[in-house]
């Protein structure tokens, strides 16, 4: 079971820094995140989502793929590409993966000042004590988790700078 985690940040900056150290931490498999997502609020109150993973962009890839090698077989592989990607691009679109984008709209939107941000990260498995350490001090505000409430004390504390106890998943 994943769990949510959701950490209010001064600047859309900080709040990349801060996935960045996530992204870096997977690397090293103390975690293993579904998706983290950076929400952001406009001077005009739109909320912007900073996805990890632009699905319209996968889509159209794939579809361009798939489109070019049925276009070959038809003798027309420049249609083929253009309809793939085309087809690929729209399938990408409406595909939603990780975290619901209509909840994390919702939650910014009550939450957020323009200029803050939100980061959301779908934490699938976590070294908990590790992580804790590597986050310690990063400063931002936890808005909602679905961690149980000793976790989440030593996830605020740990963003606070203070010592973190040993809290493992």
């Amino acid at each position: 079971m994943a769990d949510l985690i959701a950490v209010m940040f001064p600047s859309e900056e900080k709040a990349e820094e801060v996935r960045q150290k996530i992204l870096d931490m997977q690397k090293d498999y103390l975690i293993d995140i579904g998706d983290a997502v950076i929400a952001t609020k406009t001077d005009a109150g739109k909320v912007k989502l900073n996805q990890l993973l632009n699905t319209t962009a996968a889509g159209a890839a794939g579809g361009s793929f798939w489109g070019l090698l049925i276009g070959v077989l038809f003798m027309n592989p420049l249609l083929g590409v253009a309809a793939g990607a085309a087809s690929g691009a729209v399938a990408g679109a409406l595909t939603d993966v990780g975290v619901n984008d209509r909840f994390m709209k919702e939650l910014a939107t009550e939450d957020l000042k323009p200029g803050e941000a939100v980061l959301f990260v779908l934490v699938r498995k976590v070294t908990g004590d590790k992580v804790l350490a590597g986050l310690e001090g990063v400063g931002g505000r936890v808005l909602q988790t679905s961690l149980d409430h000793t976790r989440e004390d030593a996830l605020r504390k740990a963003l606070a700078g203070e010592t973190a106890g040993a809290a493992t998943s």
